[in-house]
């Protein structure tokens, strides 16, 4: 343990009082903790994401600061409620429940002081309110004693959150105690912007170039902001989520499948590497901003809104991109929801229809065509386990083993020719999204 990054002051909170006549909804800031509330019950208690949750629980919010302010107080209590929990169990006498109201209140209010330095009188003016009906006193009380334990020093901030017990005994069981406590050390910072772009040239755009048609900025550069968004010369796009593509190479007319194709950033790498390019998804909604993608880029693909279980293409095709449906736990820097939502159930749920998808769309491939997988995942449930067994049944299909100059310096294929991606790779330069990808060639 290491103690908070600045110095607590005085305390002022324990002066703080609000007015049982004080109207709450003239409480400046207000509204934005509501819905971090919600947000935050919406993930706990039901099992949403942080992105499933957002349009209703912001609903009432006008102003796009508000709705900002809201999802990063949500999301900053999710990445650091280990280490909040700790701080409010040692400042009563009997724990209170996980579900309490109290209790979620108690986390908005910390984690505001602690990790997005807002002053204590704010933090706890807007907090209270949030209990309205409940144990105000209890709440205000197990705020000022926590706020005492900083300022002694008996309490501290960690220097990392803490993932979840459940994933972080299961990644040091699977990847290693290293891994794990990388995995610590990239949840704790806000990821790096990574940029895949239509050709290899960015421009005015300054950054690191960590591969071809990439460019690795700070993550405080607003997009829509920078030199070339409104041209379409770019998107964002992890690093490690761009590799799949890459490993199709060129397209030269060829026809691919983008399976599970939204936001569109696989389709954009496609589309400009010179694929003909058919995506498909099932998410209208999603791919409503797709459609918006490509319009800003101004590269061309068939658009498909359909079931892959019940859709099938006119005729085979020279390569299939098949991003299932997973997890989600390799993304958990943009999206620490997903390590609270996200258990050995969910994760064999998952399993189960990436196995189902594979069955369904290996016939849609040529002879002699080509099939990456990938999953941005970090359970081998749904990669290197996945593909083992696919492979098993059916013996058509061989694994093309990617090879260095296909992939960035710092990632490496595996032994078996796959791609896996972890949280300590290319950690000096800002961590890398968790994938596995595969690249399959249907024997001729």
């Amino acid at each position: 343990m290491v103690l908070i990054r600045r110095e607590m002051g005085s305390c002022q909170c324990r002066n703080t009082v609000i007015s049982n006549n004080q109207s709450s909804s003239k409480i400046p800031g207000l509204p934005a903790r509501t819905a971090a509330l919600r947000l935050l019950d919406a993930v706990c208690h039901r099992g949403e994401t942080l992105d499933q949750a957002l349009p209703v629980a912001t609903a009432k919010l006008a102003n796009p600061s508000d709705r900002s302010l809201a999802h990063n107080i949500a999301a900053s209590a999710l990445r650091w409620m280990t280490a909040l929990d700790a701080m409010i169990d040692s400042a009563t006498k009997k724990r209170l429940p996980d579900d309490a109201k109290a209790r979620m209140a108690l986390r908005i209010a910390l984690v505001q002081v602690l990790v997005l330095e807002t002053p204590q009188h704010a933090a706890i003016a807007t907090a209270l309110p949030l209990v309205h009906g409940g144990p105000r006193r209890l709440v205000h009380g197990v705020f000022s004693t926590v706020m005492r334990g900083l300022e002694s020093g008996a309490l501290a901030l960690p220097a990392t959150p803490e993932i979840p017990g459940e994933t972080l005994d299961r990644w040091t069981d699977r990847w290693g105690e290293d891994v794990a406590v990388a995995a610590g050390h990239a949840w704790a910072k806000s990821p790096p912007l990574d940029l895949s772009f239509k050709d290899d040239n960015a421009g005015p755009l300054e950054g690191e170039r960590l591969a071809p048609r990439h460019l690795r900025l700070q993550p405080d550069n607003p997009v829509t902001a920078l030199p070339g968004f409104d041209d379409g010369t770019f998107w964002v796009q992890d690093l490690a989520a761009s590799l799949p593509a890459r490993l199709l190479g060129e397209g030269d007319g060829k026809t691919v499948l983008d399976l599970c194709a939204a936001p569109g950033g696989k389709t954009m790498q496609l589309a400009a590497a010179g694929w003909k390019t058919i995506s498909v998804d099932n998410s209208e909604k999603r791919m409503e901003r797709f459609k918006d993608n490509l319009a800003r880029t101004k590269l061309d693909a068939q658009i498909v809104i359909a079931d892959l279980m019940t859709w099938e293409p006119s005729e085979p095709a020279d390569a299939i991109l098949l991003d299932a449906p997973c997890s989600a736990t390799g993304i958990f820097r943009r999206h620490p929801d997903v390590l609270h939502c996200i258990g050995s159930r969910q994760i064999a749920d998952r399993a189960e229809v990436q196995a189902a998808l594979l069955n369904r769309i290996a016939p849609w491939l040529k002879p002699g065509g080509t099939l990456v997988y990938a999953v941005c995942s970090l359970e081998p449930e749904e990669g290197e386990e996945q593909i083992e067994q696919f492979l098993e049944n059916h013996a058509e299909f061989a694994i093309i083993p990617a090879t260095d100059n296909m992939l960035p310096e710092g990632i490496r294929p595996t032994e078996n020719g796959c791609v896996r991606t972890l949280p300590n790779m290319l950690s000096d330069k800002g961590h890398v999204d968790g994938f596995f990808i595969a690249k399959l060639q249907r024997k001729g």
